[in-house]
């Protein structure tokens, strides 16, 4: 990992996607019900405020492991949220 700031970077294009994303959907599909895809948006705003708080948590011991688990709870996350969204109907 090169620092921090392209981790919250990387926190921001991918979340930043995957919300557009949702906003594509509910602009092609303007006659489907949008609670579903409401809630996909919320959960994305909240696992970024979650991840954002995680990297500028300076009570770390072992900085690099830390930031590694925060990469990697980014590419879970993001996949769970990919997969809802192409759930929707």
């Amino acid at each position: 990992m090169a620092n921090v700031r392209n981790l919250k970077k990387d926190i921001n294009f991918v979340l930043g996607d995957i919300i557009e994303a949702v906003y594509i959907w509910e602009y092609s599909n303007p006659k489907k019900d949008t609670k579903e895809s409401d809630a996909i948006v919320d959960e994305a705003i909240d696992v970024f405020d979650a991840l954002i708080a995680k990297v500028n948590d300076k009570n770390v011991e072992n900085k690099k492991e830390h930031f590694r688990a925060i990469q990697k709870e980014l590419e879970i996350k993001g996949n769970e949220l990919i997969e809802k969204l192409n759930k929707l109907g």
